[in-house]
């Protein structure tokens, strides 16, 4: 392994060189992710020449651009970094995008947004365009387009022979379809082509209240999701961040007129005086800003559960105790096309709500025991979306046997030597 530097242009870590432990550092601090070398691949070709290298040494590779969705299942591995891999082509009269695996959310959002367009980005502008949709992806706007990956036309990837490939529907069925949310175990996508979508206006924001004021907020936020349309995408959030009071909020986008989210957002608008209300027209450059997630990598404690209701029983659990030690409670209004058929791993999204909990590292076991407790008091439908799996969790838990099946089958055919050992291998 020691001759890597031989056989790849792009930059090389091994244990004991500078900088080789910020090298192989996930996104998440909390979790230990241990390997054996580090490699930041200069561009496609030497992705390629690394797997190349990997079958002939007998190595394998674990594939991340910046370690969002890091699980520490690395160890012996070679952690491939692709954030140099950072190319954007936007064809404005298509509707369509080619980038590079280390592209941004936000990147991308960046240069949609002149053309009217938008990508389906999520709550962070930080996480990578490709490794989102690997995993399925949940956007702002999948209430009106469905599963990110559902938009992703094409992949240019590298096989594990080493080999260049681009694969369609057409090209490579089986392969395009477990690239399209079943995740990255099966050949390294070195870039993808995405459709894009019209965003001639955008409203959005987070209001946000005291804590005492969380039953009125929730029953206005369950009549706003009981009619909403697809353009309208509303998250709840019970909110407990160190130093502050316990608080609640409500996130909303509307891919529509400013009075006309207004209206669909009036139940708000008879609750008390939030203590603030950042509900404006966008730009969709800056739906970061909405939750305002951290943009450097920290540690945390994650679990996430999909609800098959949100009836009074729910929210009573919900609301029954405080959250602490979790810093936020957060459910996700799911519907619309995330419901509709889906060609993927996954397949639709039949539950109407996500639930997603999330604690700092400083008591873990309070955390995962405070978690535990709450999403055992809540309807869940005992599966969840592969990009919100926690480290503990295995692909089993996001996909069914029959999918699941499909996705092995696939493994075996186009990895049979385990090239790639992905956050969650197929395998479990």
């Amino acid at each position: 392994m020691l001759d890597i530097q031989d056989n790849v242009r792009g930059r090389v870590w091994l244990p004991g060189t500078p900088d080789f432990d910020a090298a192989r550092r996930p996104w998440n601090l909390a979790v230990e992710q241990p390997v054996a070398a580090v490699v930041e691949a200069a561009d496609a070709d030497d992705v390629a020449a690394l797997v190349r290298h990997a079958r002939a040494t007998g190595f394998a590779i674990a594939t991340q651009p910046n370690g969002h969705g890091a699980t520490g299942r690395t160890g012996g591995t070679v952690l491939l970094r692709t954030r140099r891999l950072d190319t954007i082509e936007v064809d404005p009269v298509a509707r369509r995008a080619r980038v590079g695996a280390g592209v941004s959310s936000g990147r991308l959002q960046a240069a949609a947004a002149p053309h009217g367009l938008t990508g389906l980005p999520g709550s962070s502008p930080v996480v990578s365009v490709t490794g989102v949709a690997l995993g399925g992806g949940l956007s702002w706007f999948g209430r009106k387009h469905g599963w990110v990956a559902d938009s992703v036309t094409a992949f240019d990837v590298v096989d594990a022979g080493g080999r260049p490939r681009h694969v369609t529907a057409d090209t490579e069925p089986d392969l395009f379809w477990a690239l399209r949310g079943g995740g990255g175990d099966f050949a390294i996508v070195t870039a993808l082509e995405i459709a894009l979508h019209p965003a001639p206006t955008l409203y959005g924001g987070r209001t946000l209240w005291t804590a005492e004021h969380a039953p009125a907020v929730a029953d206005a936020y369950r009549r706003i999701t009981a009619t909403a349309p697809d353009e309208l995408t509303v998250w709840f959030d019970l909110l407990h961040f160190p130093g502050a009071p316990p608080m609640v909020a409500v996130d909303a986008t509307y891919l529509g007129a400013e009075d006309e989210a207004r209206d669909l957002l009036s139940p708000l608008d008879g609750l008390p005086a939030p203590l603030s209300d950042s509900r404006k027209v966008m730009p969709v450059t800056e739906l970061g800003s909405i939750t305002a997630e951290p943009t450097d990598p920290s540690a945390g404690l994650s679990h996430a559960e999909l609800l098959t209701t949100l009836d009074d029983a729910a929210v009573g659990a919900l609301l029954e105790s405080p959250i602490a030690p979790l810093l936020s409670v957060q459910v996700r209004h799911l519907g619309g096309a995330f419901a509709a058929p889906s060609d993927s791993p996954h397949g639709p999204l039949t539950e109407p709500y996500a639930l997603y909990l999330f604690g700092l590292p400083t008591d873990p076991a309070a955390v995962v025991a405070k978690r535990r407790a709450l999403a055992g008091s809540l309807p869940t439908s005992g599966r969840k979306p592969f990009t919100f799996l926690d480290p503990e969790e295995t692909v089993a838990d996001a996909f069914g046997p029959e999918a699941l099946a499909r996705l092995r089958d696939i493994k075996r055919r186009h990895d049979p030597d385990g090239v790639f050992r992905a956050n969650f291998p197929t395998g479990g």
